[in-house]
């Protein structure tokens, strides 16, 4: 079995009313245009029972002040996600996204205010920021057998800060 992990992201944090062309352009072209382009490459090549996983983000659900082309960007991949699971599915290839939650990366912390920690954690349901290694947990078991039965489906991986 064959699987495609898509994993790119950058944030632009900015208000709507500050962002440019070339930070859409560009947030597009990271979060979309290279995972888009990769599931089509990986359904052109991937062995009937394949899997496919994209990584989105739990923005697309709680959007919050700044984030406005991160949210949307990730919008449309999990959009394209599921538009894909439709069409792979005759060759038994599942494409899923895998949604983090508030998880301890440099982008996390790069892209937000030292208090948005401690915000985020205490509204997580298992009281803590969730480890990279963690939501490697989740994209592993999309990856594997288990799965078999999932496609089209968006994991939130949060540690319960969206229930």
């Amino acid at each position: 079995m064959g699987v495609l992990d898509g994993n790119a992201a950058q944030a632009v944090v900015k208000p709507i009313a500050d962002v440019t062309e070339d930070d859409y352009d560009q947030l597009f072209a990271t979060n979309l245009k290279g995972p888009f382009f990769a599931i089509q490459q990986a359904g052109r090549v991937l062995p009937d029972g394949g899997r496919i996983i994209a990584i989105s983000t739990l923005n697309t659900a709680v959007p919050g002040p700044g984030i406005s082309l991160y949210a949307a960007s990730k919008a449309a991949l999990e959009q394209s996600v599921k538009v894909a699971a439709r069409e792979y599915g005759a060759r038994r290839i599942t494409v899923n996204a895998v949604s983090p939650g508030a998880t301890d990366t440099d982008m996390f912390h790069n892209s937000n205010p030292p208090e948005a920690k401690n915000a985020l954690v205490g509204i997580t349901a298992l009281g803590r920021m969730g480890e990279p290694a963690e939501v490697a947990d989740v994209v592993g078991f999309l990856a594997g057998p288990d799965s078999r039965w999932l496609t089209g489906q968006n994991l939130l991986a949060t540690g319960g800060l969206l229930i």
